[in-house]
């Protein structure tokens, strides 16, 4: 029966939720007496107020496809790759990419338009717990064309790339994942007023006038979720046998210095009993 089934009672245990019932035999609601006893099944079932659920999942982010009536139709793919060869992406079955704090991480960005002349300029990357650029707890990578983070290495030579490289994090308290938004943006190459020839501006007020016939919007792509590792259970159990083989090793010392201890204390004894024996003869002589 559901929860709701009318004679539900509900009562609050602590940590759980509990719905009573019961289950009455058939009475003859005619008959004026009856000889035969009522029987009454009671049952409940409980839910815990707190709850854990999990399942698997791929989130892997396809290619971006915009268009603008000055460029047509152009697209963004970001992608997380093995290493910093940047020509062999992790496979988007296995995503989440599950990664170690502060092993390197390489993402790369590419634009692709029919367009001969543009360049990709990225304006900003941050990383969030969620999958939103907008969440309220952030980190800024990236930010009006400046690199902030320390870790970060940028290696494209291509003008329609953006590879590098940053140490893995993250966010402190229960947060297990990060995921990395960007705004990019197009420009045509060569554009002294685009957003692009402008590159990073450390003040806003250094910010010159755009010609935003020279430029696209901006777009935010984004990647992930990036799982950090916890510590497995082969780490421990690994810590657990170098503790076993150290305290081995210590019992083995202990023991030897023991069994040293006896053999002088048995030659101590014997040395005594025969020195002893030597003195009882020398006093027995002069008695002959």
């Amino acid at each position: 029966m559901s929860l709701n089934t009318c004679g539900t009672t509900v009562e609050d245990f602590g940590d759980f939720m509990v719905f009573k019932n019961e289950i009455n035999s058939f009475e003859n609601t005619n008959a004026v007496i009856t000889r035969r006893n009522q029987v009454k099944f009671g049952f409940s079932c409980q839910y815990p107020k707190v709850a854990s659920v999990s399942s698997h999942y791929v989130n892997h982010k396809s290619d971006y496809i915009f268009t603008e009536s000055s460029f047509g139709t152009f697209g963004y793919s970001f992608e997380v790759f093995t290493d910093n060869n940047f020509n062999s992406q992790v496979d988007p079955n296995v995503y989440p990419v599950e990664v170690k704090l502060m092993e390197m991480l390489y993402m790369g960005i590419e634009a692709h338009s029919a367009l001969p002349e543009v360049k990709l300029f990225v304006e900003s990357c941050r990383a969030t717990p969620e999958d939103n650029p907008y969440s309220a707890l952030y980190y800024d990578i990236i930010k009006d064309g400046c690199i902030l983070d320390d870790t970060v290495k940028v290696y494209s030579n291509d003008s329609m790339k953006y590879d590098f490289e940053i140490q893995a994090f993250k966010f402190t308290g229960g947060f297990d994942e990060v995921y990395i938004s960007c705004s990019v943006i197009l420009c045509v190459e060569g554009s002294p007023n685009s957003r692009c020839a402008q590159g990073c501006l450390r003040q806003t007020s250094h910010k010159h006038r755009r010609d935003l016939n020279q430029e696209t919007a901006r777009h935010y792509i984004t990647q992930g979720p990036l799982r950090v590792l916890r510590q497995t259970h082969n780490s421990a159990a690994a810590s657990e046998k170098g503790g076993s083989v150290h305290v081995s090793t210590s019992t083995g010392v202990f023991a030897g210095l023991f069994i040293v201890c006896i053999v002088v204390l048995v030659g101590l004894l014997a040395y005594n009993a025969k020195k002893s024996r030597a003195l009882d003869r020398m006093h027995l002589l002069p008695t002959f």
